[in-house]
């Protein structure tokens, strides 16, 4: 089962990232709890994803807000350091106040998904995310970084 998964995420980051890319950053925006026929199927899934395991209304509002999958790649570091997918961010309600997110990855791992999730009362009472900024770092060494439009 996990060279599976080893192999699925190999083929997920060969299919979205160019060979010189570090760092992709995707991002979703859960907005409403209902399933929408209309919607395309990728739509669906990614809906349906983020949305299991809530039964109640209550638990799928809880589930609403703002998702970041970080896939990163580097082969030629492995053994280097530990790795550490660093996300950063904005929230409406807090202006300048930057918050951080972090998920680190042994020394041996020369690749990996981080998800990062702003939702429930954190995105209620926080907001949206109005800029954002994720860093990859090995060993204490940036290696890279990847940026929203408004980010400072």
């Amino acid at each position: 089962m996990k060279h599976l998964s080893s192999l699925l995420v190999a083929l997920f980051l060969g299919a979205c990232a160019g060979p010189s890319e570090m760092l992709v950053v995707k991002q979703y925006q859960l907005r409403d709890q209902t399933r929408n026929i209309d919607d395309e199927p990728m739509t669906q899934m990614e809906k349906s994803r983020h949305l299991h395991g809530a039964v109640s209304m209550a638990e799928r509002r809880q589930k609403l807000g703002q998702y970041y999958t970080l896939l990163w790649h580097d082969p030629a570091g492995t053994g280097q350091g530990v790795v550490e997918v660093v996300f950063q961010f904005q929230q409406g309600a807090s202006a300048s106040r930057i918050k951080r997110m972090t998920k680190d990855f042994p020394a041996t791992a020369s690749e990996g998904i981080a998800e990062f999730a702003l939702i429930g009362d954190d995105y209620f009472k926080g907001g949206k995310v109005l800029a954002w900024q994720a860093s990859l770092r090995r060993g204490g060494k940036l290696l890279a970084t990847r940026r929203s439009y408004l980010w400072q």
